[in-house]
């Protein structure tokens, strides 16, 4: 079966199958939470534009991550709607897995790599007829908060798209593990090659995350019962794994001892996951390949196209008509009209409480003072998804709606997806991102923010190192101790924030407008080659597939 519409670049001939259990290519496609799912989008389309040879596996998500919609008293309400996609061409072959003693059928969807311009995918669904209603809700929704469901479809996404890629009879070189998830399809793999070194062969891994989150924990005889390990019995998996003498089974370190190289997703992330993974005996080498994000779906091309020709005049003006447009936004969400001439401010990513959406607000009468400035003044919008099963994550964004309510240049809008997410960034003029220092494995909203002339103002983690040179690019928040306490660490880093606010953001913005602007056109120049996600789908392919 001929997967592409595009003929593979001599370069990239090595066939390789990206597993992950989220993809952002779209706003039509709501298969995706956050920035895993835009990172894997942006690969996808990186891959398309060098015409590699990769497809795409996933899972086609019935109701999707969840829709944002609000209560009567405007908090936050996950809504769940049934998504009918009638550009999916469903494959005529099916493939079953055991699921806790039950056969699953498993059918796939393919989205022909001219539908988007992103690799070939193939989505994979067990909300079919052939399932009983438990097993057609196991793909219903992405992330799902119960342990079985979870590990479900890890299952059905591990073997089940092993199993499917091998039943088209697409060859696969590469099995490619985007965050631990995947992991079942090593064994998989192992069921075919009996030997794991072998396996090892075809198999890297890609760490996301330092958060407990991100590197899933299970029992292993739970695991066990679930089907996980597929046709191996018990004593195979713990021998093949590593845990003879231990039933807490990580994925993470499971794929660390299952994969020939591994990567994290940025410089300092590499640092920190080398040290928190120090102790795992058989593990592979994990390097860093900094994370990165497509620049041509991404940027507005009129805001290119002025920096390209050196005009200042028309930079600025075409930043405040990308502003009217995402005033438009908050005016019909909010009822409140936004100036595009005032400084404006966006903190909008995935509402977690290490990610700290409330830093700003932290010492509340120092706020309020920057926010009723009359002379200087600024608007700040917030936006983001909480988990939503994350209660403390929830609560934080309905006090933000609340704080929202007693100011009129305060908005705090729903529906942070693809299409909003780029409409914050080109229409922003600060991206403010304030995670707790070593926890932010790399972030890329940033990177998108600073590709249309939103000047990143961040804690120094992740990628920012990579990037910023403060004042001249993008500003700096000063690293502290990673081991103060937490509140210390909130007291000290919203100070710093705030000076630099006040003694520098709104006095560059308002007082040397030419300043700003060549800080603004830096930031388009500097982030233009090493965060585009073209360098990052030529690096994994020179520095982990064909390794």
């Amino acid at each position: 079966m001929n997967l592409f519409s595009y003929d593979i670049s001599e370069k990239f001939t090595k066939s390789v199958a990206y597993f992950s259990m989220e993809f952002a290519i779209d706003q039509s496609l709501k298969i995706y939470s956050g920035g895993l799912g835009f990172l894997a989008g942006s690969h996808m389309r990186s891959v398309y534009d060098l015409k590699q040879n990769v497809i795409g596996v996933g899972l086609l998500w019935s109701f999707g991550y969840y829709d944002q919609s609000r209560n009567e008293d405007r908090t936050l309400k996950p809504h769940y709607t049934r998504k009918v996609y009638y550009f999916l061409e469903e494959l005529d072959i099916k493939v079953t897995v055991k699921i806790n003693n039950v056969n699953v059928v498993v059918k796939g969807f393919l989205i022909r790599s001219d539908i988007f311009g992103t690799a070939p995918m193939i989505l994979l669904s067990t909300d079919t007829d052939e399932n009983d209603y438990l097993s057609r809700t196991i793909t219903h929704k992405l992330y799902d908060s119960n342990e079985r469901t979870r590990v479900a479809q890890e299952i059905v996404l591990g073997i089940g798209g092993a199993k499917m890629l091998q039943a088209i009879n697409h060859k696969i070189d590469i099995y490619h593990m985007n965050e631990g998830h995947a992991l079942p399809l090593v064994y998989e793999l192992y069921d075919r090659f009996k030997d794991m070194n072998e396996v090892k062969k075809h198999v890297v891994f890609t760490t996301h995350t330092p958060e407990a989150a991100g590197n899933e924990i299970h029992n292993i005889n739970f695991l066990h019962e679930m089907g996980f390990f597929g046709s191996l019995d018990l004593t195979q998996a713990r021998a093949i794994s590593g845990y003879e003498n231990s039933d807490n089974f990580s994925l993470t370190v499971g794929a660390l001892r299952s994969a020939k190289i591994a990567n994290a997703v940025s410089k300092i992330h590499g640092m920190i996951a080398n040290e928190m993974w120090a102790g795992v005996e058989g593990r592979c080498e994990i390097i860093s390949i900094t994370n990165a994000q497509n620049k041509k779906y991404w940027t507005d091309k009129t805001l290119i196209r002025a920096l390209d020709e050196h005009e200042d005049y028309e930079l600025l003006s075409r930043k405040k008509h990308l502003k009217k447009i995402l005033f438009h936004v908050v005016a019909n969400q909010t009822g409140k009209m936004f100036d595009p001439e005032v400084l404006t401010i966006v903190w909008a990513r995935r509402f977690a409480e290490y990610k700290r959406p409330g830093l700003l607000k932290y010492d509340y009468d120092r706020f309020v003072k920057l926010i009723t400035d009359t002379q200087k003044p600024v608007q700040v919008i917030w936006a983001g998804k909480p988990y939503p099963a994350d209660y403390g994550a929830i609560e934080m964004f309905n006090e933000l709606i609340q704080l929202s309510h007693r100011f009129k240049n305060i908005a705090v809008l729903i529906g942070y997806e693809l299409t909003l997410s780029k409409l914050l960034k080109q229409g922003s003029d600060v991206w403010l991102n304030t995670p707790r220092i070593t926890r932010e494995a790399s972030g890329t909203s940033g990177m998108t923010a600073s590709m249309n002339g939103s000047i990143h103002f961040s804690i120094d983690d992740g990628w920012n190192p990579e990037f910023a040179k403060n004042g001249k690019n993008a500003f700096t928040i000063p690293p502290l101790d990673y081991r103060l306490p937490t509140a210390e660490q909130d007291r000290i880093d919203n100070k710093n924030m705030m000076d630099i606010l006040e003694n520098t953001i709104i006095p560059t913005y308002y007082d040397k407008p030419k300043e700003w602007v060549a800080i603004m056109k830096s930031a388009m120049n500097d982030v233009e080659v090493e965060f585009d996600s073209g360098r990052l789908a030529m690096e994994y392919y020179e520095r982990m597939f064909n390794r």
